[in-house]
Formats: C-alpha cells, sequence, structure tokens
C-alpha cells in the first residue's frame, strides 16, 4: 500500500518507520529539513517499546506534485491539522482514507474543511510517550493502542480494512464505533498530565505522586469526566483517577507531548486538551474552574515564546 504521512515528528516518524518496516511504500512529509535529509541519506532510526529498527523510505519537505496515496495520516499537531489537510488534498483520491491522528477534540472538524467527510477516519494514539532524539531517529516509551473510528459515513469493515494495516505493521489497534468515546477516554488522560507536567516539567510518573501535583492533576481528570457526562458521553469507566493511573503507571517516565513543545520552544495543543474543557463545559451549561485555570497558566507560560 502507498501511505504519505504528514507531519512526521516523534510519533509520525514511529508511524513511518513501522510501516515501511512491513513493506508499505511510504512517503514522510516533514518541515525539518535536517530530518528529511537524514532520513533519506540514512534512513530512519526506530527504537523502544517496537525494537529497534533503521528503514528506507522516501521524505520530503512538501507533498509532491502529481501523486495521489491509498492512505494519508496526518500527524501533525491539532492546531495544524485544517493546514496539513489542505496541504494534502492533492494526494487524496477517491478511494484514499484519510487519518487524522491528534491530541483532545476539534482538530478533525476543521480537517473536513478540506478532506471529505465520508473518507475521514479519526484516530487517538495511547500511551507511546515518543520523542525525537535527533534527525532521522526517533524513540517511543510505550505502545499501548491505537484506535480508529469513522468521521461520519464511512462503514465500519472500512476502518477495521485500515486497522489491519497498522496491525500488521505491529501496532496493537482497534476499531471505534463511538469516536466521541473514543476520544473522551484519551483526552481525560491528556488533562491529567499535560497542563501539570508542561508548567512544571515533571514526567507522568512524578506528576502522578506529587504531593502538591498530583491532587491537581486528579482533580482535572474528574471535572473533564464530569463534563463527558454532562455531554452524554458514555464512557468506558467509572473512575477517573483509576483511570488516569493506570495510564501514567504504564510509562512513568514520559514526558507529555506538551512538555516536549514547550522545551523545544514551540506552542503547545493546550486548546485542544484542557481548553477543550473549558469549550465542552459551556456547551453543557458548566464551568470547568481547574482545566481553566491550567490553560490560562499555559497560555501565560506560552507569551514568552512570541
Amino acid at each position: 500500500m502507498k501511505i504519505a504521512i504528514i507531519g512526521c515528528g516523534a510519533m509520525g516518524s514511529v508511524y513511518a518507520g513501522l510501516l515501511a518496516g512491513a513493506g508499505h511504500e511510504v512517503l514522510a512529509i516533514d518541515r525539518g529539513a535536517a530530518h528529511v535529509e537524514a532520513i533519506n541519506r540514512d534512513g530512519l532510526i526506530v527504537e523502544g517499546a517496537s525494537g529497534h529498527r533503521c528503514v528506507r523510505l522516501r521524505a520530503s519537505q512538501s507533498v509532491p506534485v502529481g501523486e495521489t496515496a491509498e492512505l494519508v495520516i496526518l500527524a501533525v499537531k491539532s492546531a495544524a491539522a485544517g493546514a496539513a489537510a489542505r496541504a494534502a488534498r492533492s494526494l487524496v483520491g477517491p478511494h484514499t482514507r484519510v487519518v487524522a491522528i491528534q491530541n483532545g477534540l476539534g482538530a478533525a472538524d476543521e480537517v473536513v474543511q478540506a478532506i471529505p467527510p465520508g473518507q475521514l477516519i479519526v484516530g487517538i494514539a495511547g500511551g507511546f510517550g515518543a520523542s525525537v532524539r535527533g534527525p532521522g531517529h526517533v524513540h517511543h516509551n510505550g505502545m499501548q493502542v491505537i484506535r480508529l473510528g469513522a468521521y461520519a459515513g464511512l462503514p465500519l469493515q472500512d476502518v477495521r480494512a485500515v486497522v489491519s494495516v497498522w496491525e500488521g505493521a505491529g501496532f496493537k489497534a482497534e476499531a471505534a464505533e463511538d469516536i466521541a468515546v473514543m476520544q473522551w477516554d484519551k483526552l481525560i488522560c491528556n488533562v491529567a498530565y499535560s497542563a501539570p507536567c508542561a508548567l512544571t516539567g515533571m514526567s507522568v510518573g512524578e506528576a502522578m505522586d506529587d504531593p502538591e501535583l498530583g491532587p491537581v492533576s486528579r482533580a482535572a481528570a474528574i471535572e473533564a469526566w464530569e463534563i463527558a457526562r454532562a455531554r452524554g458521553v458514555v464512557l468506558t469507566f467509572d473512575d477517573p483517577v483509576a483511570h488516569v493511573r493506570a495510564f501514567a503507571a504504564r510509562m512513568p517516565d514520559a514526558k507529555p507531548s506538551m512538555l516536549l513543545d514547550h522545551l523545544a520552544g514551540r506552542y503547545s495543543e493546550i486548546d485542544y486538551i484542557n481548553g477543550a474543557i473549558v469549550r465542552e463545559a459551556g456547551r453543557a451549561g458548566r464551568v470547568a474552574p481547574v482545566n481553566e485555570t491550567l490553560t490560562r497558566l499555559v497560555r501565560i507560560k506560552e507569551r514568552s515564546l512570541t
């Protein structure tokens, strides 16, 4: 299968490495010149929970003209998803499936401004803890699950066909019938650790057990769980604290992507994670003071990036 991956940072490179290693023709598209050059020259190194591999694949800083792909994966940050979808339009033929894998809520609604809704699959990646070690070199601490669900109109068997592609590359992948449940299950973990760790520099394990930050982390998760229920989402668990503690326990040394963004001098996805809880609370006629406070503190910290 010909697969194009837009955004080959940490997670996108994990996808690219394993899918190429499984024999697919993978085109990695990333704006980083050094990363693209290293991949084309030396191959892409992926190490960590999936083992160690160096795979050969084609990399480019832009979408090539005149090519289409059978599968397009949008692996950019949430705020860039809409722009990535617009850039990827030339790769999308009538039978192409597009997988948008972003944290939080809201990115898929921007993607469908450029991609037909009936061709879009929404995904979440759980428990990877991926980071870039250097140009052409990524690492991931875990490899829990990839969940995929139709945005609108795509039959479940078509989603399962895409799931099988991921499974064949070594991922644990699942088809989800309800993308809201899928997204909120992950989002509640994100809100517990993303902003708290970004503000303090702690790993998820440190945040989980810290006597000062731990209660804040748990309060953010409980508040998000309550808002999900108020929005009519039927979650798969009844104890949000146990849910987020189990998530952290699987990879205690991992640093959330929001913290990694700050360490690299980049803006984070705060408006799609903790900030999303504030928006969803408003739609339910409620407030979310814990997540609103965390969101505002992260925004203040990011002023120094301007």
